[in-house]
C-alpha cells in the first residue's frame, strides 16, 4: 500500500511540477514586449527618425534581417532642407548595423520627379541615402526627432487644455 501512495504521490508532485513551470514560462513570456520599430532602428545604429510618428507594427528575420513596418496609409512631408520624403503604408527591406539595403517604399522629390531610395547607410555622424546613381548625406542629428506626417519636424505645438480654457473664457 505504501508503494502505491508513493508512486500517486511522486506523479502528482511531478504533475504539479509541470504544470508550475508551464505557467511560468507562459506569464514570463507574455510578460515580455516586443521592442518598438524605433528601439529597433537604434539596436541597428540608426537615429529614430528615419521613420516617422505612428508605425503601427513590424515585422523583423533576425536571422535574414528582412523587416517590414506598417503606416496608417502613405505618409508625406517636408524636411528643412526642402526634400520632400514619402513613405507607402508598407516599407520593407533588410537592415544590417548601420544599413538598410533594398528598401521599397520610401521616396523623394527631386525638382519634379519622385525618386526611391533603395539604400540608407550610417557613415559616423552622417546618414547616406542613395537613390539611382547618386547619394546624399545628411547629419544624423537631423534624425533624431521624429517626424510627423503632413508637417515633418514643423508641427505646431499642442496646446495644454488649461491654456484652451483660459483663452476661451
Amino acid at each position: 500500500m505504501s508503494l502505491i501512495y508513493t508512486k500517486t504521490y511522486a506523479s502528482l508532485s511531478t504533475i504539479l511540477c509541470l504544470i508550475l513551470l508551464f505557467s511560468q514560462s507562459l506569464s514570463s513570456s507574455s510578460g515580455d514586449q516586443q521592442p518598438t520599430v524605433y528601439e529597433i532602428l537604434r539596436d541597428y545604429n540608426f537615429p529614430m527618425g528615419l521613420l516617422p510618428k505612428g508605425v503601427l507594427g513590424y515585422d523583423l528575420d533576425q536571422t535574414t534581417g528582412k523587416f517590414s513596418a506598417f503606416l496608417n496609409g502613405t505618409c508625406s512631408f517636408s524636411l528643412e532642407r526642402s526634400y520632400r520624403l514619402r513613405y507607402k503604408s508598407t516599407i520593407q527591406g533588410f537592415i544590417s548595423r548601420g544599413r538598410l539595403s533594398s528598401l521599397e517604399g520610401v521616396s523623394v522629390k527631386l525638382f519634379f520627379m519622385w525618386v526611391d531610395i533603395f539604400e540608407v547607410s550610417r557613415n559616423g555622424d552622417d546618414i547616406e541615402f542613395y537613390v539611382g546613381i547618386g547619394c546624399a548625406g545628411f547629419p544624423i542629428d537631423d534624425f533624431v526627432e521624429l517626424p510627423q506626417c503632413g508637417c515633418g519636424l514643423n508641427c505646431p505645438k499642442q496646446r495644454k487644455a488649461s491654456e484652451l480654457s483660459l483663452s476661451s473664457s
